[in-house]
């Protein structure tokens, strides 16, 4: 397993941030997949999503300072878990992304090392995202 890790200010209350946040948002500010529907339960939101051939699901719930989702069985990844969570900094919001990422393949070393590279960028991408959404 490794981890990706990936913060940003965000020129927006604390409250607008947690407006936009929404388990869809977030797999489109994401940029890899597309949201295909969105699953509302008493304890977690699933949303599914896909691209060329691909569909996984996420499971999200929602935490006092933000989000934590996890990559349900079947997906690309061996194992994914990713936390968002959001401060109030100055006139704005601190907003942080940290996921942990396992390919499940041969050569762990490299494999995961290669499969939290992805992820960063899918991480920087959801926050620049999510920064001119809210701007």
């Amino acid at each position: 397993m490794r981890e990706a890790r990936v913060a940003r200010f965000v020129r927006a209350t604390p409250v607008v941030v947690e407006r936009a946040l929404t388990p869809a948002a977030v797999v489109e500010y994401e940029g890899s997949f597309d949201v295909r529907d969105v699953t509302e339960t008493d304890d977690v939101t699933l949303v599914t999503a896909g691209a060329r051939g691909l569909e996984l699901q996420y499971a999200f719930e929602t935490r006092e300072d933000g989000l934590r989702y996890v990559q349900c069985e079947g997906g690309p990844l061996d194992a994914l878990e990713t936390t968002l969570t959001y401060t109030a900094e100055d006139e704005g919001t601190r907003v942080t992304m940290a996921s942990t990422v396992s390919a499940g393949l041969p050569l762990p070393v490299l494999t995961d090392r290669a499969a939290a590279w992805k992820r960063r960028g899918e991480l920087r991408r959801a926050l620049s995202r999510l920064a001119e959404d809210v701007a």
